[in-house]
């Protein structure tokens, strides 16, 4: 009687497997092809402003100063063209902060410059990777109390890309407000001897890397870093020599205009613990306001999103005759 019972059990054990790994055929991952996802989190600015209490650490990771972190949005598409490759075209908005007040740093401390900015990006990237899947449920796919199987995916990326943003600086006064700083021309810009006005509009690149888990094949959730270098060095209004506060203020007094005050304070709200730091030396050059490197940003997100599986093309029936 046993021989009746195992030929049934063998078939039952094949359906079932077969059924449960179907999602792991080698061209599977085709039916899954396309992405959309919304991402959240948090944004570090790191450049001239700001930073950690250290000297000479400016730029680096070991500078970023998480009470100067603020917002990211996100959302995107994700196309898989690859088994282990996508394409991702994503629009993110962040704010970015820096403030030499909120540093130990003498030298940045006494500079007391500060800036945040809203930014809207929009970037393109491609991925590489790996995603490994696994069965939850029971050895050899039978599924105890007959439930259904459930997949969950695991997948590890770097990506690298490019990307345009704008920026708009603002500064905040001695009474509390917050004005645009690019009007103001802090460093002279556009003005006699001055640095020509810059662009608050540049190009990035995007890199970095990420883990998500998809479940049942089209629900996912993540973690992404994102790290951005630059081709601008004036996020926070800041990279060049100081140009003079009173000339800045006399050429806006000249121009009939109500921003010279604020211009004025702007270019130069040093403490003056330091002296002599924001002015020319005794051969008449002038004083480093900023540096020469290029900005960079960092956001860290989590990201949830959802998989269009492909619908399947029915068969069309053609006549023999």
């Amino acid at each position: 009687m046993k021989k009746h019972y195992i030929l049934p059990l063998l078939l039952v054990l094949f359906v079932e497997s077969v059924h449960s790994q179907a999602f792991l055929r080698p061209y599977e991952w085709k039916k899954f092809k396309r992405e959309v996802f919304f991402s959240t989190g948090t944004t570090n600015f790191l450049g001239d402003l700001g930073g950690r209490n250290k000297k000479g650490t400016d730029y680096s990771p070991v500078d970023l100063d998480l009470n100067q972190s603020r917002t990211a949005f996100g959302v995107g598409g994700r196309y898989r063209f690859h088994k282990y490759l996508n394409v991702v075209a994503q629009l993110n908005y962040l704010i970015v902060k820096g403030n030499d007040n909120a540093t130990k740093d003498i030298y940045r401390n006494n500079r007391n410059l500060n800036f945040k900015s809203n930014v809207f990006e929009f970037s393109g990237r491609i991925e590489a990777g790996f995603q490994k899947t696994r069965r939850s449920g029971g050895r050899y796919g039978v599924q105890k109390n007959y439930a259904k199987t459930r997949n969950i995916s695991h997948s590890i990326y770097g990506f690298l890309g490019i990307g345009i943003f704008y920026f708009d600086p603002y500064g905040l006064t001695a009474d509390g407000r917050w004005v645009k700083l690019r009007p103001l021309r802090t460093e002279g810009q556009g003005l006699p001897e001055g640095p020509k006005m810059y662009k608050n509009y540049s190009f990035c690149i995007p890199m970095g890397g990420y883990y998500k888990f998809t479940w049942k094949k089209i629900w996912s959730l993540g973690i992404e870093l994102n790290y951005r270098k630059t081709f601008t060095d004036y996020m926070d209004d800041v990279g060049g020599v100081y140009y003079g506060k009173d000339r800045i203020y006399n050429y806006f007094v000249s121009e009939n205009s109500s921003k010279a005050a604020d211009a004025r304070y702007m270019s130069d709200p040093s403490k003056g613990n330091i002296y002599g730091a924001t002015l020319p030396d005794s051969q008449g050059n002038p004083a480093q306001r900023g540096d020469k490197n290029k900005d960079t940003y960092i956001t860290l997100q989590v990201t949830a999103g959802y998989i269009f599986k492909q619908q399947r093309k029915s068969a069309r029936l053609r006549s023999k005759f």
